[in-house]
């Protein structure tokens, strides 16, 4: 009995869900925090008391990590307000805690409650609060005390303001949350990282203390630095300095044309021969893990201030080149910015990502370096030496890469599943993106004839690399060593003896992103291999991007058919329909990529001899020198301007896939 094509769910204005107070947090946790453990949301509370402390109104931080799993952090700042918003006619403190983007730091400068802070877009604490089982806040401010409590974000305890009793009055905020282990891959807080995030929140804003206590062990710790980043800096670096550490801080004033007063930065930078280099940087006390603009600009300001100082003592030795990567390499540094309006890299801040930062770091810090160092030539000379040496050695190593070779014979890429056969007049090696993709190739190709050398990634762009430096990568090592012919310009005679296959196709995702691997593998080859391509052994294998099941029709049983790309879909289609198939009883596939192809899809598709489309690679009518200006506009670093215009002009010949 035949039955009814399945009815597809429909698609209305009902369809369309809202999601609304603290939902979109709970059901998607990790575009608002880590979730490997809770020490994000617990930092979004204590980056809340240590703004306070940064904007001058508290002095201690505490944070206590309770026996029943709560952490709490107490500051005595200036509480947070717990009246009626003007607007929102609801309770300012509930606000904080229960709508994203609510908060006091919006308005930086003059007219701001903050002119300097970690938090930006009024999200931090309620996603702390929406990820939390329960969370407790008391808030002490003038004369009164406020507290209420909340369940994975919803209240439920109301606000209860009552007046504070005793002689002294008490300021400040305490926060007391208990994460809700089922958003997080592990429960507990890292103690390693929490103590160190408690540490350089002292060593940053030095005056203020800041106290760990474990009720558990009934362990306390207590940080007070009052010597800032280079009592920091001396405590955790490893190796001898090799000059005095250079330290110093650079702020905007108000007369200042670029930057808001106040903007700017301290910093200590120590320089070592050996041991690994430690390297912290903060903004407005926020620790960013991956750096970010206010470290580019440490690193130009370093760079710029020693080339300066080498030039004008003609100190760099003939023939070479010095490179930021020299100075900064043995660097070791802590670094703590400040910026009004910073623009993070995502919700958790790990990087900075504010374009004048750079300018804003650089600007104070090379001055005060050439200032320094001219000041101590002696200093100066070793810090020279120093980048001078890590220069020769990278040039050094930059020297000619020879060809990886155990017993003299060149070592086959162990990641090469090589074919059984020997005869190159049937032999084919594929380069296939992807590891995922080399396997379903491994599985489903001829093993006596056809061998797979999987590729990780884009491939290096070779258009301007030397010959001499082309194995420093090891993608490009391992496809000259599988094919057994060495890189060789058009005007060379290479040996060809070696070669082990007949055809080298290059088999790639049927997308952009597939083209631009088939694109940058064609690049070497031409540029590199041309003789492979003069002797017709380049291919490029074609994929199909779709796959169309359609019905039985007539005598014509149920068929898969696959389509190449958007053209051969349409056509497909066309003749569906000439041959009666009802419009829509037909589904189609759009493959992923390769690594969705199972081993049979991939070999019926792509590398069966009988219905595979492979493309013979070949330069028709044009010499390499003709088509060496084309390429080169299109490949070349430098070439931007020329790649604009040629996209003008040609912008309507192209059909682009987004």
């Amino acid at each position: 009995m035949a039955t009814s094509p399945k009815t597809p769910p429909a698609y209305s204005e009902g369809s369309i869900r809202v999601l609304k107070g603290l939902e979109p947090v709970k059901q998607r946790p990790g575009m608002y925090t880590r979730t490997d453990n809770p020490l994000h949301i617990i930092q979004e509370v204590l980056d809340n008391a240590a703004d306070e402390a940064l904007a001058g109104y508290g002095k201690k931080i505490k944070v206590t990590l309770h026996a029943d799993g709560s952490v709490s952090i107490e500051d005595d700042g200036r509480g947070i307000p717990f009246g009626m918003h003007p607007e929102e006619q609801a309770p300012v403190v509930e606000l904080v805690f229960t709508r994203l983007h609510a908060g006091g730091k919006f308005d930086k400068g003059s007219g701001g409650a903050y002119s300097f802070s970690g938090g930006l877009h009024g999200v931090g604490v309620s996603v702390t609060n929406a990820l939390s089982k329960r969370l407790e806040v008391v808030s002490y401010r003038e004369g009164s005390v406020a507290q209420l409590a909340f369940s994975a974000g919803d209240v439920i305890e109301a606000l209860e303001i009552r007046p504070q009793t005793g002689g002294d009055r008490k300021q400040g905020t305490t926060v007391r949350a208990w994460p809700d282990a089922k958003y997080f891959e592990v429960a507990t807080l890292p103690m390693h990282e929490l103590t160190h995030l408690l540490r350089s929140k002292a060593v940053l804003m030095p005056g203020v203390t800041v106290t760990l206590v474990v009720e558990k062990t009934k362990e306390i710790q207590t940080w007070l630095y009052k010597g800032g980043l280079r009592d920091y800096l001396m405590q955790t670096l490893h190796g001898e300095p090799v000059i005095p550490l250079f330290e110093g801080a650079g702020h905007a004033d108000k007369n200042a044309d670029n930057f808001a007063e106040g903007e700017g930065a301290d910093w200590c930078v120590a320089f070592t021969e050996d041991g690994q280099p430690v390297r912290e940087s903060y903004v407005n006390l926020i620790p960013t893990s991956a750096g970010g603009t206010h470290e580019s600009g440490l690193r130009d300001g370093l760079f710029n201030a020693v080339k300066s100082f080498i030039e004008f003592h003609s100190l760099l030795p003939k023939g070479v080149k010095l490179l930021p990567e020299d100075v900064f390499a043995r660097a070791s540094y802590v670094l703590s910015a400040k910026v009004l309006d910073p623009q993070f890299q995502g919700q958790i801040k790990e990087r900075l990502n504010s374009r004048d930062a750079v300018r804003l770091v650089s600007s104070f810090v090379r001055p005060a370096l050439e200032l320094w160092l001219n000041q101590h030539v002696d200093y100066g000379r070793k810090l020279a030496e120093l980048a001078i040496k890590a220069a020769q050695t990278r040039q050094k190593a930059g020297q000619k890469v020879e060809k990886r070779k155990g017993s003299g014979v060149a070592v086959l890429p162990g990641k090469l599943t090589d074919c059984e056969s020997k005869d190159i007049r049937h032999n084919e090696v594929f380069l296939v993106e992807g590891d995922s993709a080399g396997g379903s190739a491994k599985m489903g190709r001829d093993k006596e004839s056809q061998a797979v050398l999987p590729l990780r990634g884009k491939v290096l762009n070779t258009w301007e690399v030397e010959r001499d430096r082309l194995f420093a990568n090891t993608e490009i090592h391992d496809i000259s060593v599988a094919i057994g012919v060495d890189p060789h310009g058009p005007n060379d005679t290479p040996d060809m003896s070696g070669l082990r296959y007949g055809k080298v196709c290059i088999l790639s995702d049927a997308d952009v992103d597939g083209s631009h691997i088939q694109v940058l593998l064609l690049t070497l080859f031409f540029r590199h291999f041309p003789k492979l391509i003069d002797a017709g052994h380049v291919y490029v294998a074609k994929p199909p991007l779709f796959r169309i099941d359609a019905p039985a029709r007539g005598k014509k049983p149920a068929s898969k058919v696959y389509a190449l790309d958007e053209g051969e879909l349409v056509a497909t289609l066309d003749k569906l329909r000439k041959d009666g198939v009802k419009e829509g009883a037909w589904s189609i596939s759009r493959f992923k990529g390769l690594g969705e192809m199972s081993a049979e899809q991939l070999w019926e598709t792509t590398l069966n001899p009988d219905t595979r489309r492979l493309l013979k690679i070949g330069l028709g009518r044009l010499a390499f020198g003709e088509t060496e200006g084309e390429i080169t506009k299109l490949m070349g670093k430098g070439e931007a301007a020329a790649r604009r215009e040629l996209m003008e002009i040609r912008a309507d010949d192209i059909e682009i896939d987004v």
